[in-house]
């Protein structure tokens, strides 16, 4: 087995460091199973000098969230000339802007839902659109700072105008679409199944549902036709392709089949940064396609390369 010296980048300072860490874990745990030499590296500000003393092989990205999904990462291994696995710089930066993404999946042929990037301070007394809608943050990631406002709210939710609000200045208000949460991961080349995500005890597939144990089900295949099946894996390979992703991602999708068998299928993001952790998705779906979660990180050292 390849004597690799991988450097497992984990941690960092974002607000989804504690999910790093434990993404981190796995893959540094399977990738000395696999028979690679492991570093285990909590990335913090002084990063570049850790790595130039290091001197690794490969760099496996488990960073999530700012700083390690949105390109700054990606720029400093360029710099350095450390291959790394997932998405270059300018397909991180752009799927991390769900503004710009939006943008490029629509010129691509893929439905996304009608929304408008707002300050987050000019909506406190009435509604951008008519509820139900969606609030997220333009530029982050584990559904952090995600409001849903119902129908019969009769006014937006005061936290964005709060001191309490940290997620950023720039929001996104987006129609809400009912239904189910689908998920499809793409490794390489090829869009692997599709899960239905269902919460449990959670209103939509927040962080808690993400993460805690019991927090979601997983119906693996998505016990949908076969039609929108093969929809979803189309465009979420699509969505990869036009983003200008590498290695491995995944695309959340709502469906509303409430009026029709084929109903609306609607693409809401993607994430460059899979969840690698015990309750994660996209290791689920690749086990799902015959790849251990040790062939499936390993997979990702042998892709890494420079100028992504």
């Amino acid at each position: 087995m390849s004597q690799k010296h991988v450097a497992v980048l984990m941690g960092g300072f974002s607000s989804e460091r504690p999910v790093s860490l434990a993404s981190g874990k796995e893959c540094a745990d399977a990738l000395e199973r696999a028979g690679y030499r492991v570093t285990r590296v909590d990335v913090d500000r002084d990063v570049a000098n850790t790595l130039r003393e290091l001197k690794p092989d490969v760099a496996f990205n488990a960073l999530h969230g700012p700083y390690g999904e949105d390109g700054t990462i990606q720029g400093v291994l360029e710099f350095l000339s450390i291959p790394y696995t997932h998405s270059g710089v300018l397909a991180s930066a752009l799927a991390m802007d769900k503004k710009l993404a939006k943008i490029v999946a629509k010129a691509a042929g893929i439905p996304v839902a009608e929304s408008r990037v707002m300050d987050r301070r000019d909506f406190t007394s009435a509604h951008p659109m008519k509820p139900p809608y969606v609030v997220k943050p333009v530029a982050e990631g584990s559904s952090f700072g995600v409001v849903i406002v119902k129908e019969n709210q009769p006014h937006p939710p005061q936290i964005f105008s709060s001191p309490e609000w940290t997620y950023g200045e720039k929001v996104m208000v987006e129609r809400y679409v009912p239904g189910r949460d689908l998920t499809c991961t793409v490794m390489g080349d090829v869009a692997l199944a599709v899960t239905d995500v269902v919460p449990q005890g959670h209103d939509f597939y927040d962080y808690d549902a993400k993460y805690a144990e019991g927090g979601s089900n997983h119906i693996l295949p998505a016990e949908i036709s076969p039609f929108i099946y093969q929809k979803v894996r189309t465009l979420a390979l699509t969505a990869h392709q036009a983003i200008g992703c590498r290695g491995v991602s995944r695309s959340d999708f709502r469906y509303d089949d409430s009026f029709s068998e084929n109903g609306e299928l609607v693409w809401l993001e993607i994430n460059t940064q899979p969840g690698m952790t015990p309750t994660s998705l996209a290791p689920e779906m690749a086990a799902h396609a015959g790849h251990s979660f040790e062939e499936f990180v390993s997979w990702m050292v042998e892709d890494a390369t420079c100028c992504r």
